[in-house]
């Protein structure tokens, strides 16, 4: 008897599942507040460099002191990081004259003045991360991806060897506690390291949060479970912009946005331990108990599976035997996996969050920009959900970021003045983005065994927080040439998509259990996405 088959047993989607995956949900939608903060945490204000009064300034207006103090661009607006080393009283006559002397110009020498209109203060002013600081601004987002891809091979491996559960708690008991260090940095470098550790913690819970709800369901509604869990990201990249916009302080952002780990540390409580896991890993009197109480509360009252039955369900795993992320390249099959599934996790996270970091680049006011962009991917989802049940997961994956990457490229064509174009191009790309994420996610869950899934999804998402990582880098590109971030996007994108053709289908396919079950011999021919529900992986493989 296989897992599955005893899920048919109980219900593999009951009242049981349906509460489990609506606890799992409060997490994961907590997860994009965090993971695009940065839009909002370290928000650049329009500014221009602090001119010391002079008694010569005394009858002038502030306008006019700007003026004869700051360089303007050829829009003509004031520079930001430029002032006149001595004021140019000539141009109260004449402001289009240029000044008298271009060496006069210099860098900001009293620190810079900012605009507070839509932000009561963001870490750039905080700590002045402006002009040749600008690089540190970027850096913040890249300390905390750091810390996810760093967290992402921790709790991968800790998640496989001591269970979902107990990893999911630590992580939010971790993200708790250096998510309100960070609101509490008194400098720059206390929040560097405090954003990292909170990356680190938050890499498990997004790790942990689909496999954990994925393993208690059955076939038919894996795929469900998978983009209703994903729904809740979306629904709290909404709410990341309803939050920001009534928080404008950058510390009470913070304490906002990791206020609700509390809350899922508490609901935690109701949710039990994979028994995927447990059968697996020998632990079958605790595998039988939380089956027992699936089977009550889905009203399979004649459930009998003893202990010793599911003793025999075991994996061919030894005793004392451990896995490792080494085990995932030493059979050909599962290192065909982990090769293109890293590749592919980075092309997916490099361009989602090169675009949804760019919130101000396509023409909508930002907080709109991260709303709408959080609301698109909610039918994106919804038609991805119908794609990867007709088309097949691998078809939907690669074309979903190929697209993407198309988008990120018409954009580079189209002028700036045509900006409802621009916006709708956008919108779309983010549809496409996200919808190639999710469909990761799934995807990537029945492709590894459960020995070694959560190994697999650290793997997996070590790659794609690489690519997070490199992404708000990226944005500094442009003084190289404007549209090569752009261009650098499309290209990843693009490249990685094709790399996903190489994978195997998993359409209706059981989850597979030991390496055995990927790598034992494959069917002739090229795998049927048609192929009946509950087809072995093994027999799907090329």
């Amino acid at each position: 008897m296989k897992f599955e088959d005893l899920l048919l047993e109980i219900n593999g989607f009951g009242k049981f599942q349906i509460l489990i995956l609506f606890i799992l949900c409060l997490p994961r939608m907590n997860l994009p507040m965090h993971f695009l903060l940065h839009n909002f945490l370290a928000a650049t204000p329009s500014h221009h460099c602090a001119i010391p009064h002079q008694e010569a300034f005394v009858n002038l207006t502030m306008e006019e002191v700007l003026l004869i103090s700051i360089p303007r661009e050829p829009d003509g607006t004031f520079k930001s990081c430029e002032m006149f080393s001595q004021p140019q009283f000539h141009l109260l006559l004449n402001s289009s004259l240029q000044p008298e002397n271009n060496s006069i110009i210099q860098e900001c020498q009293h620190g810079w003045v900012y605009d507070h209109l839509q932000f009561t203060s963001t870490i750039s002013t905080q700590w002045d991360l402006v002009c040749e600081q600008r690089g540190l601004n970027q850096a913040t987002a890249t300390f905390f991806f750091i810390g996810v891809t760093m967290g992402a091979v921790v709790f991968g491996y800790l998640s496989d060897r001591f269970g979902r559960k107990a990893m999911l708690l630590l992580s939010l008991v971790c993200a708790v506690i250096f998510g309100m260090l960070s609101a509490a940095s008194v400098s720059y470098s206390m929040l560097a390291i405090t954003r990292t550790l909170t990356g680190v913690a938050l890499s498990g819970v997004s790790l942990i949060v689909l496999p954990l709800g994925m393993e208690w369901v059955d076939v038919e509604h894996r795929t469900f479970s998978g983009i209703l869990t994903s729904m809740f990201w979306s629904i709290g990249n909404m709410l990341l912009a309803a939050v920001a916009y009534l928080v404008r302080e950058w510390r009470w952002l913070l304490v906002a946005v990791t206020g609700p780990c509390l809350l899922s540390i508490v609901c935690l409580w109701w949710v039990p331990e994979s028994a995927r896991w447990l059968i697996a890993n020998g632990k079958v009197e605790r595998a039988h108990r939380h089956l027992l109480r699936c089977a009550r509360m889905n009203g399979r009252k004649d459930f009998a599976v003893s202990p010793e039955d599911l003793r025999r369900m075991t994996t061919d795993k030894k005793p004392g035997e451990n896995y490792s992320y080494i085990t995932l390249f030493r059979t050909p099959v599962l290192r065909k996996i982990s090769l293109c599934s890293g590749t592919l996790w980075f092309g997916v996270a490099f361009s989602y969050y090169g675009m949804s970091m760019n919130l101000t680049g396509f023409g909508l006011n930002m907080y709109l920009s991260q709303f709408v962009f959080g609301f698109i991917e909610i039918p994106a989802k919804m038609i991805m959900y119908v794609l990867v049940n007709r088309v097949g997961r691998r078809q939907s994956q690669a074309w979903a970021l190929i697209l993407t990457g198309l988008c990120i490229g018409a954009n580079i064509v189209i002028p700036k003045s045509f900006t409802p174009l621009r916006s709708a191009v956008a919108i779309m790309g983010k549809g496409f983005s996200e919808a190639a994420f999710t469909t990761a996610f799934v995807y990537t869950c029945e492709l590894y065994p459960t020995v070694l899934r959560q190994n697999g999804m650290g793997y997996s998402s070590f790659m794609a927080r690489l690519g997070g990582a490199l992404a708000p880098l990226v944005f500094l590109l442009d003084e190289v040439w404007r549209s090569l971030p752009e261009v650098t996007y499309c290209g990843v994108a693009v490249c990685c998509g094709l790399v996903a053709f190489l994978l195997p289908e998993t359409l209706h396919v059981r989850l597979p259990e030991g390496i055995e079950d990927i790598e034992k011999t494959q069917a002739k021919g090229p795998p049927q996405i048609g192929a009946p529900k509950g087809t072995p992986l093994q027999s799907l493989l090329k």
